[in-house]
């Protein structure tokens, strides 16, 4: 047998284990839908990975990269699952394209309609007291 064999895991067990993605399933999901990169290629969920690997992961508002380090078979504290990879930073004009996608993204929130649907009784009779109804016509 090999003394010296080489550590590999399936890229979802592998974002699950390192707490970047919450669920193994979410992480299957996210690479079916392209968002997980490995070496720069879309990666499926069973893709291999191992030490020296690059992973890109496009999650809502940001695009997160990471060095793999180390791999492990089993679920971890927090604490060591930091220590399973070494995040990217981010350079000055990524950084600034994320905060005006964030802000626009709180801009967006901001104008949903709290409620969909029929209006209760008591939101209908503020709205005719906004318009100067009265209910009594």
């Amino acid at each position: 047998m090999n003394e010296n064999p080489q550590k590999t895991i399936r890229l979802d067990k592998w974002l699950k284990i390192a707490r970047i993605i919450k669920t193994r399933t979410q992480a299957a999901e996210a690479c079916d839908q392209g968002r997980v990169k490995l070496n720069n290629q879309v990666a499926k969920p069973a893709k291999m990975v191992k030490i020296g690997d690059t992973v890109s992961v496009k999650l809502k508002l940001r695009k997160r990269t990471f060095d793999i380090l180390d791999i492990v078979q089993k679920s971890i504290k927090a604490e060591e699952a930091k220590n399973l990879y070494r995040e990217h930073e981010l350079s000055p004009e990524e950084k600034e394209a994320e905060d005006i996608r964030s802000l626009f993204y709180q801009a967006a929130k901001t104008y949903r309609p709290k409620f969909k649907g029929r209006p209760t009784k008591k939101e209908r009779r503020e709205m005719e007291k906004f318009r100067g109804q009265s209910s009594e016509d």
